[in-house]
Order: structure tokens, then sequence, then C-alpha cells
């Protein structure tokens, strides 16, 4: 499985947001796709996932040889592409288990042990508590778990997650972090969106950094990041 974003412009309406960003995610990758807020992170994931707005101006999205650019959001999703968006963004009047029954599965005899929802309870034992409670009854932290359950139902071959830890408890974090990990080592193919430095720089292992020209300013191993000081301030100001 490889991605490719290649010398990709992004614009909404007049406003041009990317310009030339490449991006490249092989199988079995995680990377992480850093920046402050508004410099295009997840104009840049909705591009990915075929989710308009934005408008592409020009450059091209490739996945496993296949132009995504003229493809609606649900041929992406077939194809094998995941996401879990910004805000988690569950069905509030359908119950937990319903959530995940609810999204088409993708099967291919290549893929290994697919998701099911037992399998899902199993991953994040929580949302098997609260399986007929209403979605928009669940604390943040358990609408997260369903948002990745549901994403993950899905038997994608790329998981895509947009500030996976927005608004959420450091003790739900922790749980959060340490099932995005147990994924990275199962081979799953991850981009993450993040502010939360620490968790893509633990998740991921390489970054690019996005800046305020709607470029990417820096890319390399996440243990490269982490160590250069300089580039953290110039590029994310911690």
């Amino acid at each position: 499985m490889t991605l490719e974003v290649t010398d990709l412009h992004v614009n909404y309406a007049t406003a041009k947001v990317l310009h030339g960003v490449d991006l490249t995610i092989g199988d079995g990758e995680s990377v992480g796709l850093l920046g402050r807020n508004g410099m295009g992170k997840t104009t840049l994931v909705r591009a990915i996932c075929g989710l308009r707005p934005p408008t592409v101006a020009a450059g091209s999205i490739v996945f496993d040889g296949v132009d995504l650019l003229h493809r609606t959001s649900f041929q992406i999703s077939h194809a094998g592409i995941a996401l879990v968006p910004q805000g988690r963004r569950v069905f509030g009047s359908l119950t937990t288990t319903e959530n995940l029954t609810v999204v088409p599965r993708r099967k291919s005899p290549a893929m290994g042990e697919l998701w099911t929802v037992e399998r899902v309870f199993e991953f994040f034992p929580r949302l098997a508590e609260r399986s007929k409670s209403m979605a928009r009854l669940l604390s943040g932290g358990e609408q997260q778990m369903l948002a990745i359950g549901r994403a993950l139902m899905t038997n994608p071959r790329l998981l895509i997650m947009d500030e996976p830890s927005e608004g959420l408890a450091p003790s739900v974090l922790d749980v959060i972090q340490d099932r995005l990990v147990e994924l990275r080592a199962s081979g799953l193919s991850i981009l993450i969106a993040e502010q939360n430095v620490d968790l893509a720089l633990d998740i991921a292992t390489r970054v690019v950094v996005i800046d305020d020209s709607g470029t990417i300013a820096w890319s390399g191993s996440s243990e490269a990041l982490r160590s250069d000081s300089v580039a953290l301030e110039r590029h994310l100001s911690i």
C-alpha cells in the first residue's frame, strides 16, 4: 500500500491553503502531520478523503496506483482509506453497536483478521459496557473510541485521524495512545494529524510539518524532530 500526494494545491473558494504539498505513506508506515492551528492539516486530510470543500486546484493524490482526485468519498473509503474525523462525529441517535454496524465493510482475503463488533469491543472494553447506550450520551473519550472503532470496522489499509486527542482527559488520552501504538504494531498504515506534538511523535515513526505558507517546512523521523529544539520552536512554537 502506498499513498502519494504530489505537488498538491488546495483552495477554499478564493483562499489558497496548500501550496505544492508532497507526502508519501508506505505500507505499514505511521506518519505524523504537524503544524500550528490553521496551517492546513485538516485541509490536507479532507483532500485525501475526497471531502468537499476544499477544492484541489492542482497536483495528484494516488493510492496504490489509483488517482483519487476523481473519486467520491465513498469510493475512496471502499478503496481502503478510513477517516476518524475531528470532533468524532458519531451518530448520536444510534447506539454504540449501531454506530459500528451501520458502516459498509470492506473485505479482502489479503487483509488478515477482519474487524468485527466483537473485536472492537475487545479493543475498547469500555464500548462493550456502553453497547446499548445512545452515542450522544457517551463521554468525549468514549465517543473518540467509538469513532476509531467505526473507522476500523471498514477494515482499512490506511487509517487517517484528524486531531484524535482533542478535548480528551489525560487518563483517556493514555488509553487512546496505547491502542494507537497497538494498531501501528499490527502493520496498519496510519496518518495522524495532530496539534499534540508528544502524541504524534509517540505514534508516528516519521513526521511532516506544515507551516503558514501551506507547504511542508520540515520532514524527517520522529526522533530527529524530538531532538531538534530549533525546528520545534520555529515551526510549532514549542
